[in-house]
């Protein structure tokens, strides 16, 4: 995800959420963000935020819910919901998934924008980097991860985000049975045949 302008994602056009619409409309709008968010987790493929300016409300939801999020030094991000009376409570449950929870309740309390440093410094996003280097960087993350097996990468991420809700114990037996899954497929066996002859694999996609 990335954006042109200023801002990354400034969240909800307001004017949308006006006693002007009805209950139902309100719903709808949310329902739909939480929809978008919890998307981003069941696609079989990374997602990368790509963050150039401000990120807040649900544009900072955005970006805590995707994989990966680099940003550029001048990135900041807030939710400043309490400050015009909507509490940012949607926002707040990809927030205190991503940052410590004090870290998280600070930013929905008060409003204040974290800088990209900060974020960097608690989790919010991977990696920040020049603006003129923001491209770039991206990019070679992107490339990097296109080198691996998509069926691999897909298996990967949906066990990622299935066992990280799960208690120790458990999470280590839903990871060992997707280990051995992992080597029933095609590309698992690949990887170990190409490495053992010391060759590129040729992956199945």
């Amino acid at each position: 995800f990335a954006a042109e302008g200023p801002v990354f994602c400034s969240g909800h056009d307001l004017k949308e959420l006006s006693s002007e619409d009805d209950v139902k409309h309100h719903s709808q709008v949310f329902e739909l963000c939480a929809e978008v968010m919890t998307l981003i987790q069941k696609l079989p493929v990374p997602v990368i935020a790509k963050v150039n300016g401000l990120a807040t409300a649900a544009g900072c939801q955005l970006v805590a819910s995707c994989d990966i999020a680099v940003a550029s030094e001048k990135s900041q991000f807030a939710t400043p919901g309490v400050n015009i009376g909507l509490f940012c409570s949607t926002p707040a449950v990809a927030l205190g998934r991503s940052l410590p929870r004090k870290v998280a309740l600070e930013m929905l309390f008060t409003g204040e924008p974290l800088s990209a440093h900060e974020a960097l410094m608690h989790g919010l996003v991977s990696k920040v980097v020049p603006e003129d280097k923001l491209e770039e960087e991206t990019m070679k993350i992107s490339q990097k991860i296109c080198e691996s097996s998509k069926s691999v990468l897909a298996l990967g991420k949906a066990t990622f985000y299935r066992q990280i809700t799960q208690d120790l114990d458990t999470a280590y037996k839903i990871t060992t049975k997707v280990m051995v899954d992992n080597l029933t497929l095609r590309d698992g066996q690949e990887g170990i045949e190409a490495f053992v002859q010391k060759r590129k694999p040729v992956w199945s996609h």
